[in-house]
């Protein structure tokens, strides 16, 4: 077993390849394309939120660790869906429910982001 930091190289536009770290959480980079070395962002795995089979949110750890007008810490991607639709009462309740569990689903994502932010394991 390597006890090697793991890092990647992407390319880039503006400098050439770029070799950085990258975190154990890291879900790589599917589609290096070049980009500019400050857009460079690691994305953790995806954790999609639904109701009924249609997506409400999405999130996803993320880093830019080069970033120069944004932060560079580890935070969370939230991504909010267009879902839409006509309910009648009880599709009503099954939403605010399906609301419910999604804000449980986000508040253990939130402590284990703050486990990771506060020194936990990368």
């Amino acid at each position: 077993m390597t006890t090697e930091p793991r890092t990647v190289t992407l390319p880039t536009e503006d400098h050439g390849n770029v070799t950085l770290p990258e975190p154990s959480w890291c879900a790589g980079h599917r589609n290096p394309q070049p980009q500019h070395r400050a857009d460079l962002t690691h994305y953790g795995p995806e954790h999609r939120l639904t109701f009924n089979g249609s997506e409400l949110f999405r999130l996803m750890l993320t880093q830019s660790p080069l970033a120069e007008r944004a932060s560079r810490d580890v935070g969370a991607y939230v991504e909010q869906s267009d879902y839409t639709g006509s309910l009648d009462p009880a599709s009503l309740y099954d939403l605010a429910a399906a609301l419910d569990t999604a804000a449980d689903h986000m508040r253990v994502f939130a402590d284990q982001l703050a486990s990771l932010v506060n020194g936990g394991a990368e």
